[in-house]
């Protein structure tokens, strides 16, 4: 049994098999390769969604889960998950995760690992996320991200829609779009590096063409796509 069919027995994830099997292939590639370090770890996961890999780092053996997330209808359905020591070592927080994280700085917290998932191309400021995020001091930061199609240390700019509960929430009332920029590889490297961060991709390609099912978005072919999905791991550079 993969890890996430649990989800097949709560009402919200009804009819979506290709959802699940989406979050149960993405878990042998955003839990299973860091599973020693989280175990036994403080765990901060940003823009947490309705928990569900906060639930997965959890399970994964984390001694404490925070996830911070802007909307509380989404927080609400975490209730909806199944009792345990994994559900009961999570805590949801309402809030913005740059505000979040200044708190927790000022309150002198720190983390072991920090998952960024399926956040850092709805925003604007990246680098300014990574600052105050090496500020909790991490041994392990996880990005999972639509990253753009090209050689260069650069971020392309998309305007979204701001209602959609997957998308920017940084807009003004009333504000129909919201610039969010996406960074290259070669950006996402510069960024770290600069923090004394080393970068290690993962390799989505060690999964076969027959079992890609619903997760094309690690596999878009340049041209005619300019943006791919990918995941990268930031430890601090071992000096000698």
């Amino acid at each position: 049994m993969a890890f996430f069919d649990f989800l097949w027995d709560l009402p919200r994830y009804a009819g979506k098999a290709r959802s699940i099997t989406r979050l149960n292939k993405r878990y042998d590639f955003l839990i299973t390769p860091y599973a020693d370090e989280i175990a036994g770890s403080r765990v901060l996961d940003l823009a947490a969604h309705d928990g569900r890999w906060s639930y997965a780092l959890s399970s994964a053996g984390a001694t404490e889960v925070l996830g911070v997330e802007w909307r509380p209808e989404l927080i609400a359905q975490f209730d909806a998950y199944p009792a345990g020591d994994a559900k009961d070592r999570v805590s949801l927080i309402q809030g913005d995760v740059y505000l979040a994280i200044a708190q927790l700085v000022a309150e002198g917290r720190t983390f072991d690992v920090v998952s960024v998932y399926g956040l850092y191309y709805h925003l604007m400021d990246h680098y300014g996320l990574l600052k105050l995020i090496k500020q909790l001091e991490p041994r392990l930061i996880i990005i999972d991200s639509e990253f753009y199609l090209s050689p260069e240390p650069a971020v392309r700019l998309q305007l979204e829609d701001p209602t959609n509960k997957l998308n920017s929430i940084e807009h003004e009332p009333g504000q129909e779009q919201a610039p969010v920029g996406f960074p290259s590889r070669a950006a996402m490297e510069m960024m770290a590096t600069s923090l004394g961060y080393d970068v290690t991709w993962a390799d989505w390609e060690t999964v076969p063409e027959d079992q890609r099912e619903g997760i094309f978005a690690y596999y878009r072919p340049e041209p005619p796509h300019w943006k791919r999905r990918a995941t990268c791991a930031l430890r601090p550079r071992v000096t000698a």
